[in-house]
């Protein structure tokens, strides 16, 4: 009986993603990332979580590209075979992504597109490539967005496929049940990143506008969310399933 955890986290390179892998190291999980094409980052965040004392490895995988899952999977069973004798991981987190801010009547059909296959098409089948490897009693969270409660001009495409992620993972909970595999969103608000071209950073303006629109008056940090994701693949939270919890300070209530 293997008592280490280990954690497959996409796009775990920047931002959110890093903040997730970093916080299940500090809870004595094991880590594996993504990156699809900046392995200096990756490296870097390796680095981090080996400095705390736990184990840590990134590797390349583009979301949106479907064909290459099977290879993707063949090479973290390799891993983990050649690490400790086992093919197989504990928790599921499908962070990684990319954003358009755009209006609907100038979203075309190669956006649209972009942002189904990272969003909703990569999930689904990424997901669908990874349950034969997850463990019985696993765990897959989900990262969605406030977007999918709330509405903000520009982000019609990216926010329809993270409220059909949030639609997907009701069923996720319900149809791995049987395997005790749990499955939940967790739904940032605003959070200063570079995703999207880090308007939510840099923007002075809409960082103004989140902020007198967030019961607790500032923007969202990438530290705010990885605490919680963490949270979720705790023995604390065995108990929670299907359930969408949004982590945003309280915007738009």
């Amino acid at each position: 009986m293997y008592t280490n955890k280990i954690a497959l986290v996409t796009g775990g390179s920047r931002g959110i993603g890093a903040d997730i892998a970093q916080n299940l190291a500090k809870k004595g999980i094991e880590v594996i990332i993504t990156y699809r094409s900046n392995s200096d980052a990756a490296e870097a965040v390796v680095a981090k979580i080996k400095q705390m004392g736990q184990k840590a490895v990134a590797f390349e995988l583009d979301v949106a590209d479907i064909a290459s899952f099977d290879q993707f999977f063949t090479q973290i069973a390799s891993y983990l075979e050649m690490k400790d004798g086992r093919s197989k991981f504990d928790f599921l987190i499908n962070n990684g992504g990319t954003g358009i801010y755009r209006p609907f009547l100038e979203t075309n059909e190669a956006h649209f597109d972009e942002m189904m296959n990272v969003h909703l098409k990569g999930v689904y089948f990424l997901t669908q490539k990874a349950v034969p490897f997850l463990n019985e009693g696993g765990r897959i969270i989900n990262i969605s967005s406030g977007l999918a409660r709330f509405s903000l001009p520009g982000s019609s495409a990216y926010a329809s496929m993270k409220g059909a992620v949030e639609v997907f993972t009701r069923y996720l909970a319900k149809e791995l049940g049987a395997r005790k595999i749990s499955a939940n969103v967790v739904a940032p608000g605003a959070v200063a990143t570079d995703f999207g071209g880090g308007i939510n950073k840099n923007n002075e303006e809409k960082r103004k506008l989140i902020a007198e629109n967030t019961a607790l008056g500032r923007v969202g940090l990438p530290e705010d969310i990885g605490g919680v994701v963490a949270f979720l693949c705790s023995e604390e939270a065995r108990w929670i399933n299907g359930q969408r919890i949004e982590v945003s300070g309280g915007i738009f209530l």
